[in-house]
């Protein structure tokens, strides 16, 4: 549905490009325009599908009728299932689709340009080093504190859990990080595998993944551990692990 034609991409970092504008054009409308999108998604209409533009916009159209298309198809019809579904469960129903069309779009470029076996794993390492859609959508990645800010203007996230002491959260800010731990000399070790790790599973601290502390025995938790989203956690007011509501139901 792309009426001006963008470059075609042939190299690895060409596609490559081409893969994070249509995936941030898609996030745009997950996310930033979702109250537009929504809208825009009427059941009362025909097929209807979510394109993402090399140039970081997005359109709601109709399916091209070429066949076959010049490039892979998004997922069709997902306005019809608008109404039927939560709206949030509908709106991670179309981050997977949109998932599994950026790869798709990716590869047909690698298959067309006689892509090797390194340069496919290299194009895919590249893009597997990013968090995807549906992670973003559903808060199970998190973002930077500068892409949080800017898409959600520091209205909405408020701070969870306890932060990183030597590091003050900006306002707005709810992503948390567990302390690092101090060295003989009192002096913060650097490694993050030399810091905290998770209460339930034991894992190290990763710095792309949602911790959440508890306020009682102060552990860190992965948030996908004891269940907690950020999402979920912007109403905690204050939180007790698993260990922790267990005790206070037993005292």
């Amino acid at each position: 549905m792309e009426a001006i034609p963008h470059p075609v991409p042939r190299t690895v970092e060409e596609v490559f490009s081409d893969f994070k504008g249509r995936r941030a054009a898609l996030i745009n409308a997950l996310t930033t325009d979702v109250d537009k999108f929504y809208q825009q998604c009427d059941p009362e209409k025909e097929n209807l599908c979510l394109y993402g533009f090399p140039n970081e916009t997005w359109e709601v159209n109709l399916p091209v009728e070429e066949v076959p298309p010049e490039l892979p198809e998004p997922a069709l019809g997902i306005n019809f299932a608008r109404d039927g579904m939560h709206e949030k469960d509908w709106l991670s129903l179309v981050a997977v689709h949109s998932d599994s069309w950026l790869l798709a779009v990716a590869f047909y470029f690698g298959a067309r340009f006689g892509f090797g076996k390194t340069e496919r794993k290299r194009l895919f390492q590249m893009i597997n080093d990013m968090p995807t859609i549906f992670e973003l959508v559903t808060g199970a990645a998190k973002q930077s504190k500068d892409q949080l800010v800017a898409n959600n203007n520091g209205s909405k996230f408020k701070p969870s859990g306890k932060s990183h002491p030597s590091e003050p959260q900006a306002k707005g800010m709810k992503m948390s990080a567990p302390p690092k731990e101090e060295n003989e000399s009192g002096e913060e070790e650097d490694d993050d595998e030399q810091g905290a790790t998770c209460g339930a599973c034991g894992e190290n601290y990763g710095t792309d993944e949602f911790w959440i502390c508890c306020d009682m025995c102060e552990r860190w938790f992965h948030g996908k551990c004891v269940k907690i989203t950020p999402a979920k956690a912007e109403h905690i007011k204050q939180y007790k692990c698993p260990s922790c509501s267990k005790r206070a139901r037993v005292g």
